[in-house]
Protein backbone atom coordinates (compact mmCIF):
# COMPACT_ATOMS: atom_id res chain seq x y z
CA UNK A 1 0.00 0.00 0.00
CA UNK A 2 2.03 3.34 -0.97
CA UNK A 3 0.91 6.10 1.01
CA UNK A 4 2.00 10.29 0.81
CA UNK A 5 1.86 12.11 4.52
CA UNK A 6 0.66 8.84 5.85
CA UNK A 7 -2.59 8.76 3.34
CA UNK A 8 -3.51 5.97 1.10
CA UNK A 9 -2.92 7.10 -2.51
CA UNK A 10 -5.42 3.76 -3.01
CA UNK A 11 -3.63 2.44 -5.91
CA UNK A 12 -5.93 -0.35 -6.05
CA UNK A 13 -9.12 1.39 -7.97
CA UNK A 14 -9.81 4.40 -10.60
CA UNK A 15 -10.03 7.38 -9.71
CA UNK A 16 -11.72 10.20 -11.94
CA UNK A 17 -9.20 12.88 -10.94
CA UNK A 18 -6.13 10.31 -12.01
CA UNK A 19 -8.03 9.17 -15.33
CA UNK A 20 -8.28 12.80 -16.14
CA UNK A 21 -5.23 13.29 -15.81
CA UNK A 22 -4.38 10.53 -18.19
CA UNK A 23 -6.57 11.98 -20.95
CA UNK A 24 -4.86 15.06 -20.69
CA UNK A 25 -1.72 14.08 -21.34
CA UNK A 26 -0.41 14.19 -17.67
CA UNK A 27 1.67 11.49 -15.58
CA UNK A 28 0.24 10.92 -12.47
CA UNK A 29 -2.25 7.98 -12.54
CA UNK A 30 -1.99 4.22 -12.21
CA UNK A 31 -2.48 1.55 -14.68
CA UNK A 32 -5.76 0.69 -12.84
CA UNK A 33 -6.62 4.54 -14.37
CA UNK A 34 -4.88 3.85 -17.65
CA UNK A 35 -7.02 0.85 -18.28
CA UNK A 36 -10.69 2.31 -17.02
CA UNK A 37 -9.41 5.49 -18.94
CA UNK A 38 -8.43 3.10 -22.44
CA UNK A 39 -12.31 1.67 -21.64
CA UNK A 40 -13.71 4.92 -21.46
CA UNK A 41 -11.98 5.64 -24.78
CA UNK A 42 -13.69 2.98 -26.12
CA UNK A 43 -16.83 3.99 -25.34
CA UNK A 44 -16.24 7.85 -25.81
CA UNK A 45 -13.53 8.38 -28.57
CA UNK A 46 -13.84 12.51 -28.18
CA UNK A 47 -12.74 12.23 -24.71
CA UNK A 48 -9.65 13.90 -25.30
CA UNK A 49 -11.11 16.55 -26.79
CA UNK A 50 -14.09 16.63 -24.30
CA UNK A 51 -11.21 16.96 -21.63
CA UNK A 52 -9.52 20.22 -23.23
CA UNK A 53 -12.78 21.71 -23.95
CA UNK A 54 -13.84 20.96 -20.32
CA UNK A 55 -11.00 22.78 -18.94
CA UNK A 56 -10.77 25.56 -21.81
CA UNK A 57 -14.25 26.34 -20.71
CA UNK A 58 -12.72 26.63 -16.73
CA UNK A 59 -10.51 28.82 -17.93
CA UNK A 60 -12.75 31.30 -19.70
CA UNK A 61 -15.24 31.30 -17.11
CA UNK A 62 -12.84 31.84 -14.15
CA UNK A 63 -10.83 34.82 -16.32
CA UNK A 64 -14.57 36.32 -17.24
CA UNK A 65 -15.54 36.77 -13.73
CA UNK A 66 -12.15 38.14 -12.03
CA UNK A 67 -12.39 40.33 -15.15
CA UNK A 68 -15.65 41.54 -13.83
CA UNK A 69 -14.20 41.86 -9.78
CA UNK A 70 -14.92 38.34 -8.31
CA UNK A 71 -11.62 38.01 -6.11
CA UNK A 72 -12.21 34.60 -3.91
CA UNK A 73 -12.74 31.25 -6.04
CA UNK A 74 -14.02 27.95 -4.06
CA UNK A 75 -12.59 25.18 -6.82
CA UNK A 76 -14.58 21.60 -5.68
CA UNK A 77 -12.89 18.68 -7.67
CA UNK A 78 -9.81 20.41 -8.88
CA UNK A 79 -8.28 17.21 -9.62
CA UNK A 80 -3.89 16.86 -10.60
CA UNK A 81 -2.62 20.40 -11.31
CA UNK A 82 -2.40 21.11 -15.17
CA UNK A 83 -1.16 24.79 -15.99
CA UNK A 84 -2.85 27.11 -16.35
CA UNK A 85 -4.76 26.20 -12.91
CA UNK A 86 -7.33 28.06 -12.07
CA UNK A 87 -5.32 30.44 -9.68
CA UNK A 88 -2.80 31.30 -12.06
CA UNK A 89 -5.99 32.19 -14.49
CA UNK A 90 -7.65 34.66 -12.22
CA UNK A 91 -4.27 35.79 -10.79
CA UNK A 92 -2.72 37.00 -13.96
CA UNK A 93 -5.93 39.32 -13.64
CA UNK A 94 -6.34 40.54 -10.17
CA UNK A 95 -2.73 38.97 -8.10
CA UNK A 96 -4.98 39.88 -4.98
CA UNK A 97 -7.33 37.04 -5.78
CA UNK A 98 -7.85 34.21 -3.15
CA UNK A 99 -8.42 31.01 -4.23
CA UNK A 100 -8.88 27.55 -2.27
CA UNK A 101 -9.02 24.27 -3.89
CA UNK A 102 -10.43 20.80 -2.97
CA UNK A 103 -10.29 17.45 -3.97
CA UNK A 104 -10.71 14.13 -1.92
CA UNK A 105 -8.26 11.93 -3.77
CA UNK A 106 -4.97 11.72 -2.15
CA UNK A 107 -3.00 12.02 -4.96
CA UNK A 108 -4.19 15.61 -5.49
CA UNK A 109 -2.79 15.77 -1.83
CA UNK A 110 0.57 15.26 -2.49
CA UNK A 111 1.03 17.63 -5.46
CA UNK A 112 -1.21 20.23 -3.10
CA UNK A 113 2.19 22.03 -3.08
CA UNK A 114 2.05 22.94 -7.17
CA UNK A 115 -1.68 24.47 -6.26
CA UNK A 116 -0.04 26.77 -3.40
CA UNK A 117 2.33 28.78 -5.67
CA UNK A 118 0.04 31.92 -6.22
CA UNK A 119 0.82 36.02 -6.25
CA UNK A 120 2.63 37.46 -3.22
CA UNK A 121 -0.54 39.69 -3.64
CA UNK A 122 -3.30 36.72 -3.47
CA UNK A 123 -3.43 33.13 -1.72
CA UNK A 124 -4.01 29.89 -2.36
CA UNK A 125 -4.99 26.86 -0.05
CA UNK A 126 -5.80 23.03 -0.08
CA UNK A 127 -8.74 21.44 1.33
CA UNK A 128 -8.79 17.39 1.53
CA UNK A 129 -12.25 16.15 1.59
CA UNK A 130 -15.31 15.51 -0.29
CA UNK A 131 -18.02 17.26 -1.96
CA UNK A 132 -20.85 14.68 -0.81
CA UNK A 133 -19.58 16.21 2.97
CA UNK A 134 -20.20 20.16 2.25
CA UNK A 135 -20.09 21.14 5.67
CA UNK A 136 -16.76 20.26 6.03
CA UNK A 137 -15.77 21.73 3.45
CA UNK A 138 -17.51 25.64 4.26
CA UNK A 139 -16.69 25.03 7.91
CA UNK A 140 -12.99 23.96 7.31
CA UNK A 141 -10.54 26.21 9.14
CA UNK A 142 -8.27 25.79 5.91
CA UNK A 143 -11.04 27.98 4.23
CA UNK A 144 -12.25 30.24 6.74
CA UNK A 145 -8.68 32.15 7.08
CA UNK A 146 -8.51 31.81 3.01
CA UNK A 147 -11.78 33.24 1.83
CA UNK A 148 -14.04 35.75 3.52
CA UNK A 149 -17.58 34.67 3.25
CA UNK A 150 -19.09 37.69 3.92
CA UNK A 151 -17.81 38.64 -0.05
CA UNK A 152 -18.46 37.26 -2.87
CA UNK A 153 -17.13 33.82 -3.98
CA UNK A 154 -17.41 32.00 -7.12
CA UNK A 155 -17.64 27.90 -6.44
CA UNK A 156 -16.26 26.44 -9.05
CA UNK A 157 -17.86 22.47 -10.16
CA UNK A 158 -16.19 21.77 -13.38
CA UNK A 159 -17.03 18.15 -14.13
CA UNK A 160 -17.67 16.94 -10.85
CA UNK A 161 -21.44 17.12 -10.03
CA UNK A 162 -22.17 14.07 -12.26
CA UNK A 163 -20.02 11.65 -10.32
CA UNK A 164 -22.54 12.30 -6.96
CA UNK A 165 -25.86 10.04 -8.50
CA UNK A 166 -29.16 11.10 -7.33
CA UNK A 167 -31.00 14.09 -5.84
CA UNK A 168 -28.59 14.73 -3.29
CA UNK A 169 -26.32 16.38 -5.52
CA UNK A 170 -29.28 19.16 -5.40
CA UNK A 171 -28.75 19.41 -1.82
CA UNK A 172 -25.26 19.50 -1.50
CA UNK A 173 -24.83 22.71 -4.05
CA UNK A 174 -27.63 24.45 -2.15
CA UNK A 175 -25.79 24.12 1.25
CA UNK A 176 -22.60 25.38 -0.65
CA UNK A 177 -24.47 28.39 -1.96
CA UNK A 178 -25.94 28.74 1.23
CA UNK A 179 -22.58 29.46 2.88
CA UNK A 180 -21.94 32.03 0.08
CA UNK A 181 -22.85 35.77 0.07
CA UNK A 182 -25.05 37.95 -2.33
CA UNK A 183 -22.91 38.79 -5.26
CA UNK A 184 -21.23 34.85 -5.61
CA UNK A 185 -21.26 32.43 -8.44
CA UNK A 186 -21.67 28.92 -9.81
CA UNK A 187 -19.54 27.95 -12.71
CA UNK A 188 -20.52 24.41 -13.76
CA UNK A 189 -19.62 22.25 -16.74
CA UNK A 190 -21.93 18.43 -16.22
CA UNK A 191 -22.50 15.21 -18.79
CA UNK A 192 -25.22 15.14 -20.46
CA UNK A 193 -27.37 12.43 -23.34
CA UNK A 194 -28.39 15.32 -24.86
CA UNK A 195 -26.76 15.46 -27.96
CA UNK A 196 -25.63 12.25 -28.07
CA UNK A 197 -27.48 9.29 -25.96
CA UNK A 198 -25.43 5.72 -27.07
CA UNK A 199 -22.04 7.22 -26.57
CA UNK A 200 -23.16 8.75 -23.08
CA UNK A 201 -24.66 5.47 -22.14
CA UNK A 202 -22.02 3.34 -22.85
CA UNK A 203 -19.61 6.46 -21.14
CA UNK A 204 -21.39 5.96 -18.20
CA UNK A 205 -21.64 2.12 -18.21
CA UNK A 206 -17.71 2.43 -18.70
CA UNK A 207 -17.85 4.52 -15.40
CA UNK A 208 -19.63 2.38 -13.20
CA UNK A 209 -18.22 -0.98 -14.82
CA UNK A 210 -14.52 0.36 -13.07
CA UNK A 211 -16.72 1.22 -9.51
CA UNK A 212 -17.17 5.10 -10.52
CA UNK A 213 -20.49 6.14 -9.89
CA UNK A 214 -21.89 8.63 -12.47
CA UNK A 215 -24.96 10.06 -13.86
CA UNK A 216 -25.82 12.18 -16.67
CA UNK A 217 -28.32 14.77 -16.56
CA UNK A 218 -30.46 16.18 -19.34
CA UNK A 219 -30.97 19.92 -19.97
CA UNK A 220 -33.80 19.98 -17.42
CA UNK A 221 -32.12 18.63 -14.64
CA UNK A 222 -29.02 20.82 -14.54
CA UNK A 223 -31.24 23.24 -14.68
CA UNK A 224 -32.57 22.74 -11.25
CA UNK A 225 -28.97 23.79 -9.66
CA UNK A 226 -30.27 27.20 -10.85
CA UNK A 227 -32.96 27.65 -8.65
CA UNK A 228 -32.77 31.04 -7.35
CA UNK A 229 -29.55 32.09 -9.25
CA UNK A 230 -29.49 34.56 -12.31
CA UNK A 231 -27.64 32.53 -15.71
CA UNK A 232 -25.16 35.26 -16.74
CA UNK A 233 -25.51 35.14 -20.53
CA UNK A 234 -24.47 33.32 -23.02
CA UNK A 235 -26.75 30.93 -20.03
CA UNK A 236 -26.96 27.43 -19.96
CA UNK A 237 -25.31 26.29 -22.79
CA UNK A 238 -22.85 23.66 -24.33
CA UNK A 239 -19.57 24.17 -22.66
CA UNK A 240 -17.39 24.77 -25.98
CA UNK A 241 -19.72 27.10 -27.23
CA UNK A 242 -19.70 29.50 -23.51
CA UNK A 243 -17.95 32.88 -24.63
CA UNK A 244 -15.39 31.16 -26.54
CA UNK A 245 -14.09 34.72 -27.87
CA UNK A 246 -15.64 34.45 -31.22
CA UNK A 247 -13.84 31.40 -32.43
CA UNK A 248 -16.16 28.81 -34.20
CA UNK A 249 -15.47 25.01 -33.65
CA UNK A 250 -16.52 22.40 -35.78
CA UNK A 251 -20.24 21.83 -35.72
CA UNK A 252 -19.25 17.94 -35.29
CA UNK A 253 -18.26 19.61 -31.63
CA UNK A 254 -22.41 19.83 -31.09
CA UNK A 255 -22.96 15.81 -30.46
CA UNK A 256 -19.41 15.28 -29.90
CA UNK A 257 -19.17 17.41 -26.70
CA UNK A 258 -21.87 15.75 -24.48
CA UNK A 259 -21.76 18.72 -21.73
CA UNK A 260 -23.85 21.50 -20.02
CA UNK A 261 -22.01 24.53 -18.82
CA UNK A 262 -23.34 27.83 -16.90
CA UNK A 263 -21.94 30.42 -14.86
CA UNK A 264 -24.89 31.58 -12.74
CA UNK A 265 -25.59 34.67 -10.03
CA UNK A 266 -26.66 34.48 -6.71
CA UNK A 267 -28.78 37.55 -6.41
Amino acid sequence: MAEVNGVDLRQDKPHSARIYDYLMGGKDFYEVDRLAADQIETAIPDVRLVARENRKFMNRAVRYLAENGVRQFLDIGTGIPTEPNLHQVVQTVAPESRVVYVDNDPIVLAHARALLSGTPEGRTQYVHADLTAPNTIVESSELRETLDLSQPVALSLIAIAHFVPGAQIYDIVRTLLAALAPGSYLVMTHLTADFDAETVAKTVASYQANEIPIEARSEEQVARFLENLELVEPGLIQFHKWRNDGIETPKSYDTRIPGWGLVARKP
